[in-house]
């Protein structure tokens, strides 16, 4: 599981009650470095995490809220302001995509809507949802079918990637 360290109440609720989610639905998650920390740098743990793992849930919670004044070339891109998350948060996707895991990104909305994978129209709909943060309880999110439909496909994804990477082969 892939998420930012510094969340607020809403977002501290949100994330406990989707890792009761994940752990009722028999999956456990990990994540650097509250359940995983290894002696090398981030980046070389992010990879070892990434690759021992048969699924990679991604959450981009709201953690910036920034105005663009300037650009370095022209005019900025849009002076309206908008939510940025983790830094992050590309990253372990990005590695997941690259090793064939499974992939579930959560995004609470109006985050990074215009930044790398966050952005959409990159992913795949089946695995990208919005939690819209200021209409939407963290109950009514999770009882929502769309939320039940997403989480429902990965997790089938992720048991057929542990059974094809834990089988041993088979020899006719």
């Amino acid at each position: 599981m892939s998420t930012t360290n510094t969340v607020n109440g809403p977002q501290e609720q949100f994330l406990n009650r989707l890792i009761r989610e994940i752990e009722d639905a028999l999956l456990f998650p990990r994540t650097l470095p509250v359940s995983e920390q290894y002696p090398e740098n981030i980046l070389t743990n992010i990879r070892r995490l990434v690759f021992s793992s048969y699924g990679l849930l991604a959450i981009n919670f709201r953690r910036f809220f920034v105005q663009i004044l300037e650009s370095n070339v022209g005019e900025p891109p849009t002076t309206t302001p908008f939510w940025e998350g983790s830094t992050f948060s590309q990253i372990e996707p990005a590695m997941a995509f690259q090793f064939g895991i499974p992939i579930l990104l959560v995004r609470e909305k109006g985050t990074d809507v215009s930044n790398g994978i966050w952005a959409g129209g990159i992913t795949p709909l089946n695995i990208f949802v919005d939690w819209d943060s200021d209409n939407q309880s963290v109950d009514d999110f999770f009882n929502s079918v769309q939320w039940r439909e997403v989480f429902a496909y990965w997790a089938a994804e992720v048991r057929g990637n542990y059974l094809l990477r834990t089988e041993p082969l088979f020899n006719n």
